[in-house]
């Protein structure tokens, strides 16, 4: 593989992974848009997190894994308040932090050059290269988006529509 070739993969890798985290954000706006306070906090057992302990932990992880261990800010983390929080807190108490994460992740991504996703961090104890820290990052904020769709729908019983267009190009064939 010529280097131009490793700078496109590269490229594609980073672009792709900036898309996926923008995506996420907006199914996650959508789920917490339809969902009560109530319904935002409710845990039916202790094992089980709540939607509204989701998005702290997303926030969290994405700002110790790429705003700080790939953009070399303070990481701060207290993981376990993430999951032990049960005043409930505002759906736009929860976003608006998220969402200045995820932007800020998104300028250090912006920032990546192919050489710089081999570069090795520590990472929550983890000796990861860049490249897998982003790997972390989308697949791990994906996983807990499913589980907030999943508590959406079972919440309000609804199809949240992210497919429609799928369902509208079977009815025009």
């Amino acid at each position: 593989m010529s280097a131009s070739q490793a700078d496109v993969i590269a490229a594609e890798l980073v672009a792709v992974s900036r898309a996926e985290l923008k995506e996420e954000l907006r199914r996650l706006e959508a789920c917490v848009g339809r969902l009560t306070l109530e319904q935002l906090w409710e845990r039916r057992h202790d094992a089980e997190n709540s939607v509204g302990n989701l998005l702290l932990h997303l926030r969290g992880n994405v700002r110790q894994w790429l705003v700080c261990g790939v953009g070399g800010q303070p990481d701060d983390r207290d993981r376990d308040a993430e999951f032990t929080q049960r005043e409930p807190i505002p759906a736009a108490d929860l976003l608006e932090p998220l969402r200045h994460t995820l932007a800020e992740a998104d300028a250090v991504l912006a920032t990546l050059s192919t050489s710089d996703l081999l570069a090795s961090r520590r990472i929550q104890d983890h000796d990861v290269t860049i490249l897998h820290a982003i790997y972390h990052v989308v697949e791990h904020f994906s996983g807990h988006v499913g589980q907030v769709i999943w508590a959406t729908k079972r919440a309000t019983g609804e199809d949240l529509g992210f497919y429609r267009h799928l369902d509208a190009k079977k009815a025009e064939a």
